[in-house]
């Protein structure tokens, strides 16, 4: 594998949201040879069945397209009321559709968490991981990138100021170059 293509999107539909930037700290701080698309979720509609049988929406056709491109996934949530937002679990059930033909099986992921609290978004990435690992996804187990008070660690012109974020979201990203160079393309 000569270059790693990484689709990336945050469960937060904020204009400014901190997610969103560190994946932008993501995509400054990856490996030689890793390539970080930084994706929307914010059109995909409700999940409904009645929706699907009717035809895949074309929001969520462009998102499985997406990732079935990509070699990997890097997911960022934020946390609400103690686990992932509900965005998030939404945009991840329409890509889990349909059952056992889910672009994101065997596909190797990244997920990180931020988030103003003191705990980093820990229960929620939590929650994250358990909802791929149902859907087979080979995610990374560590380094846990969980970043708490979030918003006291970018500057005034919004660069990413946490000298050890900086050091663990690099290995992370690393760890993830690795599964991918390790795990085969059918995911056995």
């Amino acid at each position: 594998m000569s270059e790693i293509k990484v689709l990336a999107f945050a469960g937060s539909l904020r204009d400014d949201s901190y997610n969103r930037r560190m994946l932008e700290v993501a995509r400054d701080v990856a490996p030689a040879g890793m390539e970080i698309a930084i994706y929307d979720i914010d059109d995909i509609p409700l999940f409904d069945q009645d929706l699907e049988k009717q035809g895949f929406p074309e929001a969520v056709r462009r998102f499985q397209k997406a990732i079935a491109a990509a070699d990997a996934l890097l997911i960022a949530t934020p946390e609400y009321q103690h686990g992932m937002t509900g965005v998030l679990k939404n945009a991840l059930d329409w890509a889990s559709r349909p059952p056992r033909e889910s672009p994101m099986r065997n596909k190797p992921a990244a997920v990180l968490s931020a988030t103003p609290g003191s705990t980093g978004g820990v229960r929620a990435q939590e929650q994250l991981r358990q909802t791929l690992t149902y859907n087979n996804v080979l995610t990374v187990p560590a380094p846990e990138v969980q970043v708490a008070r979030v918003h006291e660690k970018f500057d005034d012109d919004g660069n990413f100021t946490d000298e050890d974020g900086k050091k663990f979201l690099r290995q992370l990203l690393d760890n993830l170059a690795s599964l991918c160079r390790d795990t085969p393309p059918d995911g056995s």
